[in-house]
This record gives structure tokens, sequence and C-alpha cells, in this order.
């Protein structure tokens, strides 16, 4: 499984032939400028919520990689109405095997609505299942205990959480996340973009690794196998 990172929320996850891409939010953001989002390639796009930061660039992607929106009612019936035909709508509890594996939709304590002020629907974390894998994108999300049952039902091989603080989780509770999901290895995202979420890049891992945690920072545009 190789994972590239775009920057804030958002992630490429390549499983042999298919690419899922999360919460594509790239052209907007100043510290994503060296990626060019024209050559962003994707065969499933995952939005996790309506923020602007989580769909600004999906709408440009899915219409010239005719890839599959998979989202909350809500959100795929936005895109729908957009011209876009390919989506497939979930809500939280379900899920569905496509050809990549298993997508399972879970809960998110978080808010969300279009950039145009209407309701988007629940926020969501998706639990992915796939090339022999298992593991946990949380969306943007405060600590909740859902995520012990996640772990519970799960054997993670890691977790792609928040750790921006003020609109999310920080670091702290991202470790007990981890620890409620039965996982070591962090992947950490939504920090640094905004003023309002920078973080000490060495005090967090270093947090991490005082309570027995690895948190991954990717740099943007980086891509490592996991």
């Amino acid at each position: 499984m190789e994972i590239t990172y775009y920057g804030h929320s958002c992630f490429l996850v390549k499983i042999a032939d298919h690419k899922i891409l999360f919460d594509p939010f790239i052209s907007p953001n100043p510290l994503a400028s060296k990626i060019d989002v024209n050559k962003v390639e994707a065969d499933f796009i995952l939005l996790s919520h309506a923020h602007e930061d989580h769909i600004a660039d999906a709408e440009q992607i899915a219409k010239r990689t005719s890839a599959t929106i998979v989202s909350n009612f809500e959100i795929t019936t936005w895109y729908n109405n957009k011209g876009i035909e390919k989506t497939h709508p979930m809500n939280h509890g379900g899920k569905k095997h496509f050809d990549f594996g298993t997508v399972k939709m879970v809960n998110a304590v978080h808010s969300s609505s279009f950039p145009d002020g209407s309701y988007g629907g629940n926020p969501a974390g998706f639990v992915i299942e796939t090339g022999g894998k298992i593991f946990y994108f949380a969306g943007d999300t405060a600590l909740h205990y859902d995520m012990k049952m996640i772990g519970d039902q799960n054997k993670l091989d890691f977790v792609m959480l928040p750790i921006g603080d003020n609109f999310t989780m920080d670091i702290n509770d991202a470790i007990v996340a981890a620890t409620f999901a039965n996982t070591k290895k962090i992947i950490g995202m939504h920090y640094d973009t905004f003023p309002y979420i920078e973080i000490d890049h060495l005090e967090a891992i270093t947090t991490a690794k005082r309570n027995d945690k690895e948190l991954i920072l990717m740099d943007i545009g980086e891509s490592r196998e996991i």
C-alpha cells in the first residue's frame, strides 16, 4: 500500500491498480502550491464531510478522472446536481464492498456544511479494509468513545487522525484515540494549514513517542509504503 500526502487531510492511497483519494483540498492550500492538482489521479474519492477544506478539488478531479465519489447521501446528491453521475451514497454504520476493498462509514464529532452554507449531512470517518490491511481515516473529529468500538471490531494497522487542535483533536487526544483503536501507528493530518492549527512537530512526535505511539508527519508530496 502506497500513501501520498497532498496536505491538510488529503491522501492518495494506492492499492494494486486502484487509487483512493481522501478529502481533496489542494489548489486553495498555499502549503501544497507545488502540487499540480491536474495531475492528481483517482478511481474513488472519499469525502468525510462538506467543509471546503475537504472538498475543494473534488468536483474538478472527479470530472477529469471519472472517479466515483463516496460520501453521505447529502454530499453525493450535491455532486449529482453538479453533473457528476458516478457517486455512491452511504450513512453511518453501513459498509460497501468496492473493487479495492470494503469501506465502512463511522461516526465523527464535528460539523458539516457546504461552502454555500447549505446542509452537508453528518460528518463521518471511514474504516477501510483493503490489500490485506485495515486502517481508519477519522476525518475531522473530536475524541469520542466509538473509536474504542472501532478498535475492538478491527485489527487496525494504522490510523489517520487530525492533530491540529482548535477545530479537532490535538495530539494528546489523538494518542487516546489510537489507544482506543488498539494501534501504535498514527498518521497525522489537519495541522499547519491555517494559523489556528499550527503545531510544533517535534513536540508532537516526542509526545507520541513518550506514550508508546509512532506519529508520522508526512511532507506534502511525499509517498511511502505502509
